[in-house]
């Protein structure tokens, strides 16, 4: 017997029902606070304090934000944080979508599933690595003198001119991590956009390309128009990672030499850890999340105004 149209699918069970519903939200709300929020309000009020870890905090007022704004590690690890973005976001997003159009495009359709799904692997095979066994080995790679791999090949091939202390010296540390941090990361984007790819019609790529298009105008009239809220979604997910990036920098430099690879997280931990000025290392966390916050709402408007541009078939 069909349901009269003024009578929902779904009863309403009333007052009863919805606080049952709220039930099984409540250990998520009781993790967040605990896990999130507490830990999150308790930082900021450092932040406005000076404590050393051991006796009560002291309320200091805007001490440690008047000495933020002026100092200078701070906004050469901000520096750095731009090259991490540039190195976590901009050439593994652009080269992940690049390698994710061959791979499905020209490798699947013509050597089989099988060959594109194992290069998908190799490339995702560093994102799996833990960060020491890959600091270890980056290490290794990149030791000073005779013993690192890198110099002793530039040895056998003739180059040995060209050896240094890749990771000791400040005008190569950064350019090494951010090569580094590009192996590591750009398995990420081409896992995410070829499994955004699976959604393309294929019966789309055999039609343009029966209609005379070349592999990059198939690339940027489907690939890129179809997968853009994968896009957004990578794009967005590793500038916060690029922001926060912590384990490569303390495996690989310490920050160091000098400030040449110093970031937020690792200026904070320093803070905190060694120097023992927890009040100044909760200010620059607090700043750090402040400005993951801004990015991560920016990108979002960003995403939400150009799908409601798709929408109005502008």
């Amino acid at each position: 017997m069909p349901v009269p149209p003024d009578e929902p699918l779904i009863p309403s069970r009333g007052g009863r029902g919805r606080a049952a519903y709220w039930l099984y939200l409540l250990p998520g709300f009781v993790l967040l606070t605990v896990i999130v929020l507490i830990p999150l309000g308790w930082n900021v009020y450092l932040s406005f304090t000076e404590w050393r870890g051991i006796k009560p905090p002291e309320f200091i007022g805007l001490e440690n934000w008047i000495e933020l704004f002026g100092d200078a590690a701070f906004w050469a690890s901000f520096r750095n944080s731009v090259a991490m973005i540039i190195a976590m976001v901009v050439v593994p997003t652009l080269a992940g979508l690049v390698l994710a159009a061959l791979l499905f495009d020209l490798v699947g359709r013509k050597f089989g599933g099988r060959i594109a799904s194992f290069l998908r692997a190799t490339y995702y095979l560093p994102q799996i690595l833990p960060v020491a066994v890959a600091g270890i080995v980056i290490g290794w790679i990149l030791r000073p003198g005779d013993d690192g791999a890198l110099n002793q090949i530039l040895e056998g091939i003739g180059l040995g001119g060209l050896a240094h202390n890749w990771l000791g010296s400040p005008d190569t540390a950064l350019a090494s991590i951010m090569v580094v941090m590009v192996w590591v990361q750009i398995g990420y984007p081409i896992v995410i956009f070829m499994a955004a790819l699976q959604r393309v019609d294929p019966e789309l790529y055999e039609a343009a390309e029966l209609d005379g298009a070349n592999w990059f105008q198939r690339f940027r009239s489907i690939t890129v128009s179809i997968i853009r809220p994968e896009i957004y979604v990578v794009t967005l997910t590793c500038t916060i990672a690029a922001l926060k990036v912590f384990g490569p920098i303390y495996v690989l430099t310490g920050g160091g030499p000098g400030t040449s690879t110093l970031v937020p997280a690792y200026y904070a931990y320093s803070e905190f850890f060694q120097s023992q000025q927890v009040g100044y290392g909760a200010t620059i966390a607090t700043a750090l999340t402040v400005i993951i916050a801004v990015v991560a709402i920016a990108f979002i408007r960003l995403q939400l105004r150009g799908e409601e541009k798709e929408r109005s078939g502008l």
